[in-house]
């Protein structure tokens, strides 16, 4: 009997000393949502460079809650301490340490905060906080998303926007969706700065919207964050529906025209006038253009390989890493699962979807006022999830006609979606912040 009692102690011991102890159900629930995102990432390849860092640190937060925990003190007896460090002070007994005669020249030899109460002294040690914590402060004081932006930078081509200036249009257009939300989310009770976080969604952009949320509504970044990066992911899921809703089938088969060839010296002159414009007319949408247009500097000038190379691949990658972990570490169901969450939830899928049908809705007044040259399908894209959107774009149209190839078509309006998002992100901040 004796042995068994021992077993079922330890087995009982065990259970306390894991984590089913402190998971709810709402862990649980929260859990199931990060395999299925990892299910979209893995099976469908959904943005898996987003999606699955993002749905493993939801799962790991949700199963290990102190992975994000805040760094904080506890209160020790000074004698405990002591008996601790020791080594720090020659091995002398603690008894000598804490008598009359060396208490204070003891209490001065200790870095941390001594505190007395009732005469008995204690030391406030700091304790670390999770891994988590640490790596999310990048997103918390906004460093990630302007250095997401360099390597974006790095890796567009503007090509198809200079050379079809009206892109600049449809990814103005898309945009509108912002602000229609940002005027719902309003009348739906959140305040002016957290309504302005919430409609950033609409640009389909997860660093712009983890920008401006840090600026604006700090205690949201976690469930915008995760909304903008898993509407991103899911463009192919919720793009296509409403493009084929509002147009014809006519209209979705257009061919376009190729576009003129562009020349080394517009792709160098344009991401230092857009900078030097943007800087001008809208300074606080300067450290997330500049840096695209800083990236994008890199790529055409030719002259600066190697640092191309690293922010395009090395640091980008990093960046992503740390980036996608840690906002997926923010949706803990106790935090998730909330009304408001819900509705931001909610009011982010409105947002995309809004900027995706003003999109093809102004592509199809380009398409009128063209007298047919324009394919509205390219309006879908000026939304900045680059380059899932403009794939998009061109998947519908081939579905209609085969030899339709719009994919540089629809690159112009999706890097303008990329300046637009962080002009509209701007526009926010000068208002709201």
């Amino acid at each position: 009997m004796g042995i068994l009692q021992g077993f079922l102690d330890a087995l009982v011991g065990l259970y306390y000393d894991s984590g089913l102890v402190d998971l709810s159900w709402k862990n649980y629930l929260m859990m199931g949502v990060a395999c299925v995102l990892l299910y979209l990432a893995i099976k469908k390849q959904f943005e898996p460079l987003l999606l699955l860092p993002i749905a493993f640190g939801m799962l790991l937060v949700n199963l290990f809650p102190d992975i994000m925990a805040s760094p904080s003190t506890t209160m020790m007896p000074l004698a405990d301490y002591l008996a601790e460090h020791l080594a720090d002070f020659n091995n002398t007994p603690v008894e000598t340490l804490i008598n009359e005669a060396n208490l204070q020249s003891t209490l001065e030899s200790i870095s941390y905060a001594k505190t007395n109460i009732d005469g008995q002294w204690y030391v406030n040690v700091p304790q670390y906080g999770g891994l988590f914590y640490y790596l999310y402060q990048g997103v918390k004081l906004g460093i990630y998303p302007p250095l997401i932006f360099l390597g974006i930078g790095c890796m567009t081509d503007f090509g198809p926007l200079i050379a079809n200036p009206k892109s600049f249009i449809l990814g103005a257009a898309a945009q509108i969706g912002i602000f229609v939300t940002f005027i719902v989310a309003t009348l739906l009770g959140f305040t002016n700065a957290e309504a302005g976080s919430i409609g950033i969604i609409g640009g389909a952009d997860g660093p712009t919207a983890i920008y401006t949320t840090t600026l604006l509504a700090p205690h949201l970044l976690g469930p915008i964050a995760v909304a903008a990066y898993s509407y991103m992911a899911l463009v192919p899921l919720i793009q296509p529906p409403i493009m084929k809703l509002l147009t014809t089938k006519k209209e979705r088969a257009v061919v376009m025209t190729q576009l003129r060839p562009v020349s080394k010296l517009e792709k160098i002159l344009f991401p230092i006038i857009v900078t030097i414009l943007c800087s001008i007319l809208l300074p606080s949408s300067a450290p997330l253009v500049g840096m695209l247009m800083l990236g994008n500097l890199f790529k055409e000038s030719g002259v600066v390989d190697r640092i191309f190379k690293t922010a395009q691949n090395e640091l980008m990658n990093i960046i992503t890493i740390f980036l996608g972990v840690t906002v997926g570490a923010t949706a803990t169901g106790d935090v998730f699962l909330r009304l408001d969450t819900l509705k931001i939830i909610a009011l982010g899928l409105a947002a995309f979807c809004l900027g995706t049908a003003f999109g093809v809705l102004f592509g199809k007044l380009m398409y009128i006022f063209t007298k047919g040259k324009v394919n509205p399908l390219i309006g879908s894209a000026g939304v900045s999830a680059v380059p899932m959107a403009a794939r998009v774009s061109n998947k519908v149209g081939q579905e209609e006609n085969p030899g339709n190839f719009l994919l540089m078509h629809a690159m112009g309006p999706n890097v303008a979606g990329v300046i637009g998002s962080a002009v509209a992100a701007g526009v926010l901040i000068s208002i709201l912040g």
